[in-house]
């Protein structure tokens, strides 16, 4: 995850725009074929310090300006003149953050099927093991053990669904122009849109510059499957405590210890969890907070998207990585269960639980 929102991706992505922008432009007869494959051909070799790129960037208020203006530098003729035809710096920004949630998708992905996956197989398992449910902190009534581990299940699942639905339709590809309206490409943009989106990988889409809900509800969709992970966290941490011992992370060497306390195993998978959606919210706020953009093209607000959602991201990626560890390894004490159970004095009935497992698991067939 860390790699995908490096600055060697970014730069990675934005030389793959102005090459594949070339191309496309080349293709409906907008620019010479020869001056499109000099900037490609330029795109894929030019070596560029990312230090020094980044203090130009930092100076010009957008990495746009300074990369056009190397590579500009390193042209000749037409070539010089048409690369970027008909761009803008934010196409370029808010393309490369389209083209880095769609890799940040996969990776996160795979570790939330890794969790559905292993607490389905606990919740078949256990959905008729009795055991004492509680609410408001304080014994309730019998529950099965595996319904519990369901609606981690069902939580996790839905918001990984969520989440998908939200990149797919907010993580598009970026093409206006200086006021979005496409101006200078001889009535051809939407076709050099459609290549560009088409070598790119990414859905083709009408520009997007001050309509930021895209991005917002995948930050949203981020923190929601944040949240549920931290869920499943707190229980998991609720169910290892000393006086109830019912469930706990799995034993691996180097980790869970104290470095006071020798007989401690600590829930740190847990804790990665819940410290990852404690810090989630205020970083969805600050995208929420740049909604109201201004006219064509908003100041501060977007540009403030992309540091919150890369560690969005980051936070997702380690929640998700500690809580398939835990999933996949999670340790229940059936005599345990039984022995709280007992001492609630609740009796067995655990009602239709067994039944609605089946019903929860069968929401992510």
């Amino acid at each position: 995850m860390l790699a995908a929102f490096s600055d060697a991706a970014t730069l990675r992505h934005a030389l793959a725009f102005e090459a594949e922008l070339a191309r496309a432009e080349a293709a409906e007869g907008l620019i010479g074929a020869e001056a499109a494959e000099a900037i490609a051909s330029l795109c894929a070799s030019i070596v560029i310090d990312l230090a020094e790129l980044a203090e130009e960037a930092a100076l010009a208020g957008t990495l746009a300006i300074p990369l056009v203006a190397r590579l500009r530098a390193a042209l000749t003729g037409e070539a010089a003149k048409a690369l970027h035809k008909g761009a803008t710096s934010q196409d370029v920004a808010d393309t490369i953050l389209t083209c880095q949630v769609r890799t940040a998708r996969s990776l996160l992905g795979a570790d939330l099927s890794r969790i559905t996956t292993a607490l389905a197989a606990l919740a078949q398992r256990h959905a008729a093991t009795p055991a004492i449910g509680r609410t408001l902190l304080q014994d309730a009534l019998p529950i099965g053990f595996g319904l519990r581990i369901a609606q981690w299940q069902a939580g996790i699942a839905e918001a990984a669904i969520r989440f998908h639905h939200e990149v797919e339709t907010g993580a598009v590809l970026q093409f206006g122009g200086a006021a979005g309206t496409r101006a200078g490409l001889g009535g051809k943009a939407a076709a050099v849109s459609a290549r560009l989106a088409a070598a790119l990988g990414l859905p083709d889409a009408p520009p997007w510059h001050a309509r930021r809900g895209g991005t917002a509800g995948i930050a949203t969709a981020l923190a929601i499957a944040i949240g549920a992970l931290g869920k499943m966290a707190r229980d998991v941490s609720l169910l290892a405590q000393n006086g109830i011992a019912e469930a706990r992370e799995p034993a691996i060497p180097g980790r869970g210890g104290s470095s006071a306390m020798a007989h401690k195993r600590n829930p740190t998978g847990c804790q990665v969890a819940l410290s990852a959606s404690l810090r989630a919210p205020g970083l969805v706020d600050g995208i929420l907070a740049g909604l109201p953009a201004e006219q064509e093209r908003g100041l501060g607000g977007w540009q403030a998207e992309g540091p919150a959602l890369a560690d969005l991201f980051l936070l997702a990626a380690g929640a998700a990585d500690a809580m398939a560890t835990v999933a996949e390894g999670l340790e229940i004490d059936e005599a345990a269960i039984a022995r709280n159970l007992t001492a609630a004095g609740m009796g067995n009935d655990i009602g239709e639980s067994a039944a609605l497992v089946a019903a929860l698991l069968a929401q992510d067939d």
